[in-house]
Protein backbone atom coordinates (compact mmCIF):
# COMPACT_ATOMS: atom_id res chain seq x y z
CA UNK A 1 0.00 0.00 0.00
CA UNK A 2 1.07 3.53 -0.87
CA UNK A 3 0.41 6.41 1.13
CA UNK A 4 0.04 9.18 -0.90
CA UNK A 5 -0.47 12.22 1.48
CA UNK A 6 2.20 14.80 0.58
CA UNK A 7 1.17 17.43 2.57
CA UNK A 8 2.38 19.40 6.01
CA UNK A 9 0.76 18.08 8.95
CA UNK A 10 2.25 20.00 11.83
CA UNK A 11 5.69 19.78 12.10
CA UNK A 12 5.76 16.59 9.83
CA UNK A 13 6.22 16.47 6.46
CA UNK A 14 5.26 13.39 4.50
CA UNK A 15 7.70 12.53 1.10
CA UNK A 16 7.24 10.09 -1.72
CA UNK A 17 7.98 6.32 -0.79
CA UNK A 18 12.13 6.10 -1.64
CA UNK A 19 15.05 4.21 -0.53
CA UNK A 20 15.84 6.15 2.52
CA UNK A 21 16.86 3.78 4.89
CA UNK A 22 19.99 5.61 6.58
CA UNK A 23 23.24 5.14 7.41
CA UNK A 24 24.14 2.00 5.41
CA UNK A 25 27.21 0.42 5.18
CA UNK A 26 29.63 1.42 2.32
CA UNK A 27 31.55 -2.22 1.52
CA UNK A 28 33.14 -3.07 -1.43
CA UNK A 29 32.38 -6.04 -2.63
CA UNK A 30 35.34 -8.20 -4.80
CA UNK A 31 34.52 -11.01 -6.64
CA UNK A 32 36.01 -13.49 -9.76
CA UNK A 33 34.74 -15.51 -11.95
CA UNK A 34 35.99 -19.42 -13.03
CA UNK A 35 38.90 -17.63 -14.93
CA UNK A 36 40.39 -15.94 -12.61
CA UNK A 37 39.00 -12.23 -13.90
CA UNK A 38 38.70 -10.05 -11.20
CA UNK A 39 36.59 -6.87 -10.14
CA UNK A 40 35.21 -4.95 -6.98
CA UNK A 41 32.09 -3.10 -6.92
CA UNK A 42 31.34 -0.32 -4.34
CA UNK A 43 27.07 -1.67 -2.80
CA UNK A 44 25.27 -0.16 -0.36
CA UNK A 45 22.10 -2.26 -0.58
CA UNK A 46 23.94 -5.31 1.78
CA UNK A 47 23.02 -6.39 5.29
CA UNK A 48 22.79 -8.87 7.87
CA UNK A 49 19.78 -11.61 7.25
CA UNK A 50 20.63 -14.08 10.04
CA UNK A 51 22.64 -15.14 13.07
CA UNK A 52 22.90 -18.94 12.99
CA UNK A 53 23.90 -19.69 10.02
CA UNK A 54 25.65 -16.31 9.35
CA UNK A 55 23.43 -15.37 6.05
CA UNK A 56 24.03 -11.79 4.74
CA UNK A 57 23.15 -10.56 1.00
CA UNK A 58 24.10 -7.50 -1.41
CA UNK A 59 21.48 -6.33 -4.03
CA UNK A 60 22.86 -5.66 -7.18
CA UNK A 61 21.67 -4.28 -10.64
CA UNK A 62 21.94 -6.94 -13.41
CA UNK A 63 23.69 -4.45 -16.06
CA UNK A 64 26.60 -4.24 -13.21
CA UNK A 65 30.20 -6.05 -14.92
CA UNK A 66 30.10 -7.90 -11.31
CA UNK A 67 26.94 -9.52 -11.04
CA UNK A 68 28.42 -12.11 -14.29
CA UNK A 69 31.13 -12.66 -12.45
CA UNK A 70 29.48 -13.46 -9.23
CA UNK A 71 27.14 -15.70 -11.24
CA UNK A 72 29.96 -17.56 -12.66
CA UNK A 73 31.51 -18.87 -9.40
CA UNK A 74 28.98 -18.57 -7.12
CA UNK A 75 30.94 -16.52 -4.55
CA UNK A 76 31.79 -12.77 -3.41
CA UNK A 77 33.86 -10.70 -0.78
CA UNK A 78 32.30 -8.22 1.47
CA UNK A 79 35.50 -6.04 2.40
CA UNK A 80 34.56 -2.90 4.68
CA UNK A 81 37.05 0.09 3.62
CA UNK A 82 37.90 2.73 6.14
CA UNK A 83 37.69 6.33 5.95
CA UNK A 84 40.97 6.65 4.69
CA UNK A 85 39.54 4.76 1.47
CA UNK A 86 36.61 7.07 0.89
CA UNK A 87 37.55 8.31 -2.53
CA UNK A 88 38.92 4.45 -4.08
CA UNK A 89 35.11 3.23 -2.64
CA UNK A 90 33.54 5.67 -4.47
CA UNK A 91 35.56 5.00 -7.50
CA UNK A 92 34.59 1.37 -7.75
CA UNK A 93 31.26 2.29 -7.83
CA UNK A 94 31.51 4.41 -10.42
CA UNK A 95 33.67 3.06 -13.40
CA UNK A 96 32.77 -0.93 -14.41
CA UNK A 97 35.41 -3.69 -14.49
CA UNK A 98 34.39 -4.16 -18.18
CA UNK A 99 37.16 -1.23 -18.84
CA UNK A 100 38.79 -0.85 -15.54
CA UNK A 101 41.09 -3.36 -13.60
CA UNK A 102 39.98 -1.38 -10.38
CA UNK A 103 42.42 -3.79 -7.90
CA UNK A 104 45.41 -2.00 -10.23
CA UNK A 105 44.01 1.78 -10.44
CA UNK A 106 43.01 1.88 -6.92
CA UNK A 107 46.59 0.46 -5.85
CA UNK A 108 45.10 -2.70 -3.54
CA UNK A 109 46.53 -5.37 -2.56
CA UNK A 110 44.50 -9.21 -2.85
CA UNK A 111 44.33 -11.90 -0.51
CA UNK A 112 42.79 -14.96 -0.58
CA UNK A 113 40.68 -17.39 1.48
CA UNK A 114 41.57 -21.48 0.91
CA UNK A 115 39.93 -22.99 -1.65
CA UNK A 116 37.31 -19.73 -2.48
CA UNK A 117 37.61 -17.82 -5.74
CA UNK A 118 36.67 -14.10 -5.13
CA UNK A 119 39.49 -12.23 -3.57
CA UNK A 120 39.94 -9.78 -0.75
CA UNK A 121 40.93 -6.58 -0.37
CA UNK A 122 44.34 -6.91 2.13
CA UNK A 123 43.70 -2.97 2.59
CA UNK A 124 40.59 -3.20 3.74
CA UNK A 125 40.47 -3.72 8.05
CA UNK A 126 37.93 -6.96 7.33
CA UNK A 127 36.57 -9.02 5.07
CA UNK A 128 33.58 -11.84 4.91
CA UNK A 129 34.13 -14.59 2.64
CA UNK A 130 29.91 -15.42 1.00
CA UNK A 131 29.19 -18.09 -0.45
CA UNK A 132 26.66 -18.18 -2.41
CA UNK A 133 23.67 -20.01 -1.00
CA UNK A 134 19.53 -20.83 -1.92
CA UNK A 135 17.69 -20.74 1.66
CA UNK A 136 14.56 -23.10 2.22
CA UNK A 137 11.63 -21.21 0.53
CA UNK A 138 13.47 -19.14 -1.74
CA UNK A 139 12.74 -19.94 -5.40
CA UNK A 140 15.96 -18.59 -6.90
CA UNK A 141 19.37 -16.62 -6.28
CA UNK A 142 19.76 -14.18 -7.35
CA UNK A 143 15.98 -13.36 -6.28
CA UNK A 144 14.43 -10.18 -9.23
CA UNK A 145 13.38 -7.62 -6.93
CA UNK A 146 12.93 -4.57 -9.32
CA UNK A 147 16.23 -2.76 -10.30
CA UNK A 148 18.05 -4.99 -8.69
CA UNK A 149 18.53 -8.32 -7.87
CA UNK A 150 19.24 -9.84 -3.87
CA UNK A 151 22.03 -12.05 -3.86
CA UNK A 152 21.39 -14.55 -0.71
CA UNK A 153 24.96 -15.93 0.61
CA UNK A 154 26.45 -17.50 3.89
CA UNK A 155 29.10 -16.21 5.50
CA UNK A 156 32.05 -18.99 5.27
CA UNK A 157 34.42 -17.07 6.52
CA UNK A 158 35.77 -13.68 7.99
CA UNK A 159 39.33 -12.06 7.73
CA UNK A 160 40.98 -9.06 9.78
CA UNK A 161 43.81 -7.08 10.33
CA UNK A 162 45.93 -8.35 13.20
CA UNK A 163 45.88 -4.97 15.16
CA UNK A 164 42.08 -5.22 15.19
CA UNK A 165 42.73 -8.51 17.92
CA UNK A 166 43.08 -7.98 21.04
CA UNK A 167 45.02 -9.92 23.58
CA UNK A 168 42.40 -11.89 24.44
CA UNK A 169 41.29 -12.42 20.88
CA UNK A 170 38.37 -10.19 21.01
CA UNK A 171 37.64 -8.00 17.67
CA UNK A 172 38.28 -3.95 18.31
CA UNK A 173 36.23 -3.11 15.25
CA UNK A 174 35.73 0.66 16.97
CA UNK A 175 39.52 0.46 16.12
CA UNK A 176 38.67 -0.04 12.31
CA UNK A 177 37.49 3.62 11.90
CA UNK A 178 35.07 2.30 9.59
CA UNK A 179 32.88 4.78 7.02
CA UNK A 180 29.00 4.57 6.49
CA UNK A 181 26.95 6.06 3.49
CA UNK A 182 23.67 8.58 3.89
CA UNK A 183 21.74 9.49 0.75
CA UNK A 184 24.56 10.46 -1.81
CA UNK A 185 27.19 10.73 0.78
CA UNK A 186 29.97 9.70 2.93
CA UNK A 187 30.71 9.82 6.56
CA UNK A 188 33.65 8.86 9.20
CA UNK A 189 31.56 7.10 12.06
CA UNK A 190 31.05 9.19 14.77
CA UNK A 191 31.66 8.91 18.71
CA UNK A 192 30.44 6.17 20.75
CA UNK A 193 26.99 6.27 22.59
CA UNK A 194 26.90 2.87 24.61
CA UNK A 195 27.11 -0.87 23.63
CA UNK A 196 24.64 -3.68 23.60
CA UNK A 197 22.40 -3.94 26.79
CA UNK A 198 24.09 -0.92 28.56
CA UNK A 199 20.21 0.08 29.02
CA UNK A 200 19.57 -2.35 31.66
CA UNK A 201 22.74 -1.48 33.12
CA UNK A 202 22.38 -0.73 37.21
CA UNK A 203 23.25 2.40 38.37
CA UNK A 204 26.40 2.69 39.98
CA UNK A 205 26.02 4.20 43.73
Amino acid sequence: MEIKNKEKDGADIFLAPGALLSPLPAVLVSCADESGKTDIVTVAWTGMLCTKPPLTYISLRPSRYSYGLILASGCFVINLPDESMARKTDFCGIYTGKKVDKFARCGFEKGYFENFAAPYIKDCPLSLACLMEKPEGIAKNPTPLGTHDMFWARIVSVRAKSGLIDKNGRLMLDKAKLMSYSHGEYFAAGRKLGRFGFSTDKKKK
